[in-house]
């Protein structure tokens, strides 16, 4: 959810009825190549927008200014928001000059109704005149386009005394559904498609997937009743934020809306707020684009257009560095008119993201299953991600996954038990965390004896304990580990085996426990109370973690939190250091390895000689492997591919 731009627009009074007639559409000029070769770029023009470009010598300077800075094929060109309509004759000027320089155009409302004191406004869908202005606003954008994209205040917060009354017994989250399909289809795509029969129609989400259904959007079924959905990929800064969303979920949040409407999530949207530095933005462009979508939006027109700076943030610690995104070096190198703005800095993040997005096959991880309608351990994957763990995650059960990994959201599927038992009578790995566990506690006994027994203990030690015997440290020599909160976990020994096991005052606790399960194995990973302890976890530990989650994974990486992974069907990868500081990385790749290309440097890495296991380290026969050795800058990424 992008913040507010700026105060509430001053009321547009617009009196009369709508024009009945449509534009007459005009052929389209021949489009010219696309801006990059692998996605198409976009930028979301708000009704503040529209209204200023209506003016051709606005529209001349603006163009200029953007185009001097960034490659783009498409606008999206808003009608209305927070009260403020556009004019018939404002919306054809502004198509009409987009088109003439061969900018495919598209058109865009914001349902929401401004808001108070920085919290959002909706409308109240049980205010006769707020249906009206909602349906008003989608029969004059109908008119002028014939693809039509709904920014992401299309939900639901009000509680007036209508809703009360509206609600009667249901939960705020089921009348909320309830209503919001009705308007979907009674104020929405009726009304659009009545004025527009050729018309597409687009619902784009937010960024906070975890809580749609609280307030109206419907995973479940607005993806079909749409013609089509987008996706906000704004991560922002991942400490200071509303929201502390992490880095990698720019990246997994695509991944799971392609997995919720497959072949029809149009792309990820990116805006320019709240980042402490610019880095960041260009981080969230693209990790964006890693996940490979085919649109890339960039909000809004107003800050690409900007004839000042692009605000650059404390970037002192990296600065004098070399890194994926170098600002000091995109700003010696412009020459255009004023200085470099957001516009070059989103041009900067696409050319770095397109020189390396053809050598990318699909995306694969590590699966895991979130249905729709589902919440618990809110956002834990983007942490998970930000760990160097791949996630693929999906709406439906992946039933033919040799891993699954099964966070507490998975506990809202009723048939989730008998689903893992089949999977481990069949031979697979699941994965569940003690947040699936809290969830399911009474129904998962009959897979095995674990229970949480509702106390909170302190660990700062670590060991790898696989079977009898004694464990192998887990903490760094010499380096004292921050205690974490975790939950006690009871079982029984020789029954589970604790194979992480967390020590405090001489008592241990199962970190990660092993239980076998007619074919299969049953693993417990305990997360921590607080969920951002993960990365401080030491890494040792975390590497040992990653053996066990993905044990015939092409490619591992040992790393300091905050350094991503991204993998691919072609055996091509990217490592990501969202770190402020330089990260070593050892890469663990499955086989025998001769080398290793790093792509982006264009330098040829050879194998390095990893230490002997701990003389106490236990655990499964483990597939041969080889390892690697980079040093990735701070904010920067590094593609690889197997040298042959």
């Amino acid at each position: 959810m992008r913040r507010a731009l700026a105060a509430l627009a001053m009321l547009v009074l617009i009196s009369g009825a709508a024009p009945a007639l449509r534009a007459e559409p005009q052929p389209a000029p021949a489009q010219p190549p696309g801006a990059y070769r692998h996605f198409r770029a976009a930028i979301y023009l708000t009704v503040s927008d529209t209204k200023r470009l209506a003016d051709r010598a606005t529209f001349e300077r603006e163009f200029a200014r953007v185009s001097s800075q960034l490659r783009f094929d498409h606008v999206y060109i808003e009608a209305y928001r927070d009260r403020v309509f556009a004019t018939d004759e404002e919306l054809e000027r502004v198509k009409g000059w987009f088109r003439e320089r061969g900018i495919q155009t598209s058109g865009g409302i914001t349902l929401a109704a401004g808001g108070q004191g920085g919290q959002f406004g909706t409308f109240d869908y049980e205010d006769p005149a707020d249906r009206a202005e909602c349906e008003r606003a989608v029969r004059l954008i109908a008119r002028h386009f014939d693809e039509v994209i709904l920014d992401d205040f299309f939900f639901y917060t009000s509680k007036s005394d209508a809703d009360i009354a509206a609600r009667g017994t249901r939960s705020w989250t089921q009348y909320r559904l309830d209503r919001m399909r009705q308007v979907s289809q009674q104020l929405v795509l009726g009304p659009a498609r009545a004025v527009n029969p050729h018309i597409r129609m687009i619902i784009k989400y937010p960024n906070w997937y975890e809580h749609f259904q609280g307030l109206g959007y419907d995973l479940d079924r607005q993806p079909h009743m749409f013609d089509g959905i987008y996706t906000g990929t704004e991560t922002r800064d991942p400490e200071i934020t509303d929201q502390l969303l992490q880095q990698y979920e720019s990246y997994e949040i695509i991944r799971y809306f392609d997995n919720v409407a497959p072949g029809r999530n149009g792309g990820g949207w990116v805006d320019t707020y709240s980042t402490r530095a610019i880095d960041r933005y260009a981080e969230q462009l693209r990790d964006t684009l890693f996940a490979r979508p085919p649109e890339i939006m960039l909000f809004n027109w107003t800050a690409m257009a900007d004839p000042g700076p692009a605000r650059e943030g404390d970037r002192a610690a990296w600065a004098a560095r070399r890194t994926s995104f170098d600002w000091d070096a995109i700003r010696r190198a412009w020459h255009g008119a004023g200085p470099p703005g957001w516009a070059r800095a989103a041009g900067a993040a696409l050319d770095s993201a397109d020189a390396v997005l053809g050598a990318l096959g699909n995306p694969v991880g590590l699966a895991s299953y979130k249905p729709v309608q589902s919440s618990g351990e809110d956002f834990l994957h983007n942490y998970l991600g930000n760990l160097g763990i791949p996630i693929e995650l999906s709406p439906t059960f992946p039933a033919n996954a040799d891993t699954i990994l099964l966070t507490e959201a998975a506990a809202a599927d009723p048939q989730i038990i008998a689903r893992i038992r089949e999977r481990l009578q069949a031979g697979g790995r699941v994965i569940v965390t003690s947040g699936f566990l809290a969830a399911t506690q009474d129904r998962f006994q009959e897979l095995a004896e674990w229970r949480l027994t509702g106390r909170r203990v302190l660990v700062d030690t670590y060991y790898d304990g696989f079977g009898a015997g004694n464990g192998a440290s887990l903490n760094r020599p010499g380096e004292a580990a921050r205690p974490i909160l975790v939950p006690e976990v009871h079982f029984f020994t020789n029954d589970s085996w604790p194979i992480i096991r967390g020590v405090a005052s001489a008592h241990g606790f199962p970190m990660m426990l092993m239980n076998h399960y007619s074919r299969g194995t049953l693993l417990l990973w305990t997360i921590p109370e607080n969920i951002g302890d993960l990365y401080n976890l030491p890494q040792p530990m975390l590497t040992r973690i990653k053996a066990y989650l993905l044990p015939d994974a092409p490619v591992r990486i040992d790393a300091p939190s905050r350094v991503a992974l991204f993998t691919y069907d072609n055996g091509a990868f990217i490592v990501e250091n969202y770190r402020g500081e330089e990260a070593e990385v050892t890469i663990s790749l499955a086989g025998t390895p001769a080398s290793l290309a790093e792509t982006t440097t264009g330098a040829t890495l050879q194998p390095i000689a990893e230490p002997p296991p701990p003389p106490n380290r236990r655990g499964p026969p483990a597939p041969e492997r080889r390892a690697f050795r980079a040093t990735i800058p701070p904010h920067s990424f590094q593609l690889f591919r197997i040298a042959n």
